[in-house]
C-alpha cells in the first residue's frame, strides 16, 4: 500500500511540476502580448481622444500587474505561500483601472470631447476578441488542476479582456459606421464598472474552484460549490 501511495505521490509532484511550468509559460505570454497591447491602445487612444480605448489600455496594463503578481508567486519554491498577497495585488490593480478610467470617461462626457474614429483600435479589439478566450482557458485549466486561486484569478481577468475586446469594438464600429461619438465614454464606463466587480471578487478569491486542489495525494477535494484550494497558506 505505501509503495502505491508513493507512485501516486511521485505522479501527482510530476505533474505538479508541469502545471507550474505552464503557468509560468502562460504568465509570460500575457505579459508580452498586454505590454505591446497597452502601448498601441493607450497610443491609438490620445490620438482619437478615445477614452474607451484608453481605458482598454490601462486595462492591459492591469494585466501585466496581475500576471507578475502570478508569476511572482510562481517564482517561489513554495508558491501557495505567497498566493493571498498575489490575489490582493490583483483586485487592487483592478480597483485603481475603475477610479482612473470612470474618472476619465466622466470627463470626457461632461467636457464635450468626442472621440474620432480609430482603425488601429478596431483592429487591436479584433485582436483581443480571438486571442484571449484561448490564452484565458489554458490559464484556467491549469490553475484549477493545480489548486491556485491566483492563477484562476488572473484566467478570469483575461477573460475579462475578451469581453471588454467585444464591447470595446462595437463602441468603435459605431463610432466609424455611425458616427456616434457619445458611445465611447459610455463604453469606458462599462469598463470601469466591469474592473470594480471583478476586483472585489478577486479580492474575496471568489469563482477560483480548484478540483484537483494541489495535486496532493489525501488533499481534501473541492466541489464546485467553493474556492478552497486544500492547500494551506
Amino acid at each position: 500500500m505505501e509503495s502505491v501511495n508513493g507512485r501516486i505521490g511521485a505522479l501527482a509532484d510530476e505533474r505538479r511540476a508541469v502545471l507550474v511550468g505552464r503557468v509560468r509559460l502562460l504568465v509570460a505570454a500575457t505579459i508580452s502580448y498586454n505590454v505591446i497591447e497597452a502601448i498601441v491602445a493607450i497610443t491609438a487612444g490620445k490620438l482619437a481622444s478615445s477614452s474607451a480605448l484608453v481605458g482598454f489600455g490601462l486595462d492591459s496594463m492591469v494585466e501585466v500587474a496581475s500576471a507578475a503578481a502570478v508569476a511572482w508567486q510562481f517564482s517561489a519554491k513554495d508558491p501557495e505561500a505567497r498566493e493571498k498577497t498575489a490575489l490582493r495585488v490583483i483586485a487592487v490593480s483592478f480597483f485603481v483601472l475603475a477610479a482612473v478610467v470612470a474618472t476619465d470617461a466622466i470627463r470626457s462626457l461632461l467636457g464635450g470631447t468626442q472621440a474620432v474614429e480609430s482603425m488601429p483600435g478596431v483592429v487591436l479589439a479584433a485582436l483581443g476578441l480571438a486571442i484571449m478566450p484561448f490564452l484565458s482557458w489554458m490559464q484556467r485549466r491549469a490553475g484549477r488542476e493545480l489548486g491556485s486561486r491566483s492563477a484562476a484569478a488572473d484566467s478570469k481577468r483575461t477573460l475579462l479582456c475578451t469581453y471588454l475586446s467585444a464591447v470595446l469594438l462595437v463602441g468603435l464600429l459605431m463610432n466609424v459606421w455611425l458616427g456616434w461619438s457619445w458611445v465611447d465614454p459610455l463604453v469606458a464606463l462599462v469598463i470601469a464598472a466591469v474592473a470594480l466587480n471583478e476586483g472585489r471578487k478577486a479580492g474575496k478569491g471568489d469563482g477560483c474552484c480548484a478540483p484537483n486542489a494541489g495535486l496532493h495525494v489525501g488533499a481534501p477535494e473541492v466541489g464546485n460549490e467553493g474556492c478552497g484550494t486544500g492547500i494551506e497558506t
